[in-house]
């Protein structure tokens, strides 16, 4: 399960979140079993939607992350509920490029270093919310940094991190965003930039055994913080057969007339999870007598 935490400086000024979502990074290569870069990149954005889900407020709202880029993975998408239980899918799930000149995986060749984030926030109004900014790094944690900035005025900070084994499993993932609150005081923010300074990677704190709660007090260290909550999140697809039964239904009477005349099985795939969900001529025809 992926632990997440959050703590607010006792001056109300910031507030960080962190989270180890190695199980639930490990749970979408199990289920998608991408290349070792793919992993890399889809993984960091599940991570980031699981966090930017647990700021949410309302019980049923959810946000999404559509990354379209131009590199050759194509778009990723991650989609995350207020508990931060989250799911994702990457359109080319195979992508073998060189590592990049550090020698690590090359998660911006992957991405791409030109196109856009977008952001959607399903918070029960009529329309959900929906942010866009351009893709600035590819590397997606500096990425969710421009959003905030740019499309939601909030000075932030995102670190992400997931460390691939050799094997293609999943060492460990996780990552914390840091956000100034209206009126954060200058001695706050100098603290921060002094506890970022030198702070280790996501993944190398996590390879030593930190846990969520010591990598919050990590990134604020020096900073008199206390604890708001803490929540366990997993990889969870909310498909189902009544909601795929409704996709069927939303193609219209014609479109299901087709389907039952073709005698055929009518296999619908979830991108989410590969569950394949089968409707029989006869499913479709008790469908149609349904809704005539």
């Amino acid at each position: 399960m992926g632990n997440i935490v959050r703590y607010i400086t006792q001056d109300g000024s910031a507030f960080v979140i962190a989270a180890n979502t190695t199980e639930m990074v490990r749970e979408m290569e199990k289920i998608h079993q991408p290349s070792a870069v793919v992993t890399a990149a889809l993984g960091r954005l599940i991570t980031a939607s699981s966090m930017m889900g647990v700021m949410l407020k309302g019980a049923d709202d959810s946000v999404t992350l559509r990354l379209n880029g131009d590199g050759p993975a194509g778009s990723f998408i991650a989609v995350s509920d207020s508990c931060g239980n989250a799911r994702g899918y990457v359109q080319n799930r195979i992508v073998e490029i060189p590592l990049n000149d550090k020698g690590k995986l090359d998660v911006k060749g992957a991405v791409g270093t030109s196109g856009y984030l977008y952001v959607m926030k399903d918070i029960g109004l009529k329309e959900p919310f929906i942010g866009t900014t351009e893709i600035v790094s590819g590397e997606i944690a500096e990425d969710i940094t421009n959003y905030f900035a740019v499309s939601e005025q909030t000075p932030s900070v995102c670190a992400l991190g997931v460390l691939v084994n050799p094997d293609l499993t999943v060492n460990c993932a996780g990552g914390f965003i840091i956000q100034l609150l209206p009126g954060c005081p200058e001695e706050t923010i100098s603290l921060i930039e002094k506890a970022l300074s030198d702070i280790p990677s996501i993944t190398q704190m996590l390879a030593d055994g930190m846990n969520a709660d010591e990598i919050a007090q990590r990134a604020l260290q020096g900073i008199d913080i206390d604890k708001l909550d803490e929540s366990e999140a997993v990889y969870k697809c909310n498909c189902s057969r009544e909601r795929v039964e409704a996709a069927l239904i939303s193609t219209g009477i014609d479109s299901l007339k087709e389907m039952a005349e073709s005698k055929e099985d009518t296999k619908v795939e979830c991108h989410f999870c590969d569950k394949v969900h089968i409707f029989t001529s006869g499913d479709i025809n008790n469908i149609i007598k349904r809704i005539q």
